[in-house]
């Protein structure tokens, strides 16, 4: 009777054990294909962004007027003879131009916050550099498509759905390029 009990207690011993090892074995969560890369595609993921965005806008106007008033007159009596002319004129010619080109290259990594029920997935994710005084941030906001994940994790700024990608910056350079106060005083009075 000895026996059966120390057989009982270890068959339910290895009953537990067995139970143990299936649950630890697999987790879907964590389970990857071998043939398959590991894609973003849960919040609290890392998702790398490549940006190429360019821009070039070219605007200019050009105006041009011109008046001219004449009146002429004379007078002839006996031996006077007198002649007058008045003449009035003005002009105006006025040309302005606006060019801009800009360029961003960059690489940055999102974290994606949310997965919408279609699947895609809703990411975003900032990127702070400090260099030679000048400090930078890009952001990088909107949706992408599981398809437009690349087997590297990766995804181009341009398949990115409701993007809002920003670049502010703030040093010694931005602070020389801005005009002076004398320069923005006469800009908003319209004399510049």
């Amino acid at each position: 009777m000895r026996g059966i009990a120390i057989g009982l207690a270890a068959g339910a011993a290895m009953l537990l054990v067995a139970e143990a090892r299936a649950e630890d074995l697999y987790r879907g969560s964590n389970w990857a294909a071998l043939s398959g890369d590991r894609k973003a595609s849960q919040p609290g993921d890392i998702l790398t962004v490549v940006i190429f965005q360019a821009a070039e806008a070219t605007n200019s106007a050009q105006n041009s007027s011109r008046k001219k008033t004449d009146v002429a007159g004379s007078l002839k009596a006996g031996g006077i003879d007198e002649g007058g002319a008045l003449e009035f004129g003005g002009g105006f010619t006025g040309r302005g131009e606006v060019r801009r080109s800009e360029k961003l290259v960059t690489q940055i990594t999102l974290t994606v916050r949310e997965v919408l029920p279609n699947g895609d997935l809703l990411v975003e994710g900032e990127q702070w550099m400090r260099i030679n005084g000048e400090t930078s941030r890009i952001g990088v906001r909107g949706r992408v498509r599981p398809a437009d994940i690349s087997s590297e994790n990766a995804v181009l700024s341009s398949r990115i759905g409701d993007a809002r990608i920003s670049y502010d910056g703030r040093g010694f350079v931005t602070r020389s390029a801005r005009p002076g106060i004398v320069n923005r005083i006469f800009s908003f009075l319209g004399l510049g």
